[in-house]
């Protein structure tokens, strides 16, 4: 066995060998950059994107706002949904570098159409929405290999290790989230708010990205059977939902995701109805959320992977976050109260606690998941199970976003995303509850 600097046991020999050591550094260490900037994009569209579509829909009734943003947010979670499975198919079949590569090299394309899309002018409000929608889509594909990048952590860990090379995933998640939100705010001060900017600097960096994975990006997945051609496979796709333990895992993180998703697509626009948060502070709050994510997956879950199962951490984690969910519904309900009263009490204590305990939860719960999902599985279908795992995912990210963004407007208070959150939480707790001593110690 040999151990790499990332702290991730490689196999050093046999059939069943992974990558030599220095391959599966070169490619935990690309894949790491891969998700890094994923989510990098991701978390400078993510403020961005209701707030640039909100100047184009001017005319629309609050309804109508609720339900294009909503519809914007969810496109990019639906191709993630319909590709991660085609993706981890063809990573199964091809290899992973090649997927990782395309992957890159659309999110150079449709980072930039964004960009685009967003400096229109007001008056082009329905190209910019079709543009800003295209733009969504691509990414959408383009991120649907974020599932390949935990194949390839597979490739190159132990089942011992698994957890914790699943939680440098997640570390990048935190990395690219905290950064994002800032690289958006310094892009519009340095090009003096051009609408462009934040865009075209998130596909300069899928560029960067790219050119350093052309260069140095090993191939992970070991020669053995190839896949069948069903790239897009209904029935595959069942077959692996059918695996014990893996259809139970899948749909607790399908209803996680779809909790944290209904806060995280709101979060811009709580800011703005709660506190009157401008613009550039809403960014700090976006970068405050991936700082905990960081702090929390890579410098308290790591440590516990391998020493605490993967159960515990999971219902850990889900305990936290129906906690602090239901601590930001109670921030909602507070705020609207004192909006009404006229009282000057500080609530924005109550908030960061709330969305700290909240992050810190999800860092529990997604390389609990993915680790456990990777342990049922067979390691030749480690791209396909993963990328499956990832299309539910996805589904939560389409559901939650567009339910919330919806049930954001239906009341003053902006209280019914949350509560919605906190009650699927409660479902999710009692589901891990019922499994008893078969969900593993």
């Amino acid at each position: 066995m040999a151990t790499d600097t990332l702290g991730e046991t490689t196999t050093g020999g046999g059939p069943d060998a992974g990558p030599d050591a220095g391959a599966a550094r070169r490619a935990m260490l690309i894949v790491f950059l891969v998700v890094f900037i994923d989510l990098l994009g991701f978390g400078i569209v993510l403020p961005l994107l209701p707030r640039f579509a909100e100047e184009f829909l001017g005319g629309f009734s609050e309804t109508a706002k609720g339900v294009v943003i909503g519809g914007l947010f969810s496109s990019f979670s639906l191709m993630q949904f319909v590709f991660s499975p085609m993706w981890g198919r063809a990573s199964d079949r091809i290899g992973r570098r090649p997927v990782l590569m395309v992957g890159l090299a659309g999110s150079v394309v449709f980072y930039a159409l964004f960009g685009y899309a967003s400096n229109l002018p007001a008056e082009s409000w329905r190209l910019a929405l079709w543009l800003l929608l295209a733009s969504r889509v691509g990414a959408g594909i383009a991120g649907a290999s974020v599932g390949t990048a935990a194949a390839v952590i597979a490739d190159c860990t132990t089942p011992e290790r698994r957890a914790k090379g699943m939680a440098l995933i997640g570390a990048a998640f935190g990395f690219g989230f905290t950064f994002g939100p800032l690289i958006a705010y310094g892009a519009l001060k340095f090009f003096e708010s051009q609408h462009w900017a934040p865009g075209v600097v998130a596909s300069l960096l899928s560029l960067a990205a790219l050119v350093v994975a052309a260069l140095i990006l090993p191939e992970t997945l070991k020669p053995g059977p190839k896949t069948p051609r069903e790239f897009f496979s209904l029935a595959r796709t069942r077959e692996v939902l059918a695996m014990p333990k893996v259809g139970l895992l899948v749909l607790i993180y399908f209803l996680v995701v779809f909790a944290f998703a209904n806060f995280e697509a709101t979060l811009a626009l709580f800011t703005k109805a709660a506190f009157d948060m401008p613009a550039d502070d809403t960014f700090l709050v976006f970068a405050y959320v991936g700082f905990v994510l960081m702090v929390v997956q890579g410098g308290v879950y790591r440590p516990l992977a391998g020493r605490v199962s993967e159960w515990r951490l999971l219902r850990f984690g889900v305990a936290l976050l129906l906690f602090d969910l239901g601590g930001i519904a109670l921030n909602a309900f507070a705020a609207d109260a004192l909006r009404e009263s006229g009282d000057g009490v500080n609530l924005r204590p109550l908030f960061y606690s709330s969305v700290a305990v909240a992050v810190a939860g999800f860092a529990f719960v997604n390389p609990s998941v993915s680790a456990l999902v990777s342990k049922n599985a067979d390691r030749s279908r480690q791209g396909e199970v993963q990328g499956v795992n990832q299309s539910f995912s996805a589904l939560g990210r389409i559901a939650g976003p567009f339910l919330g963004s919806v049930l954001f407007f239906q009341s003053e208070s902006h209280l019914l995303p949350y509560l919605v959150a906190a009650a699927v939480m409660l479902g999710v707790a009692v589901l891990l509850a019922a499994q008893g001593k078969d969900a593993g110690p």
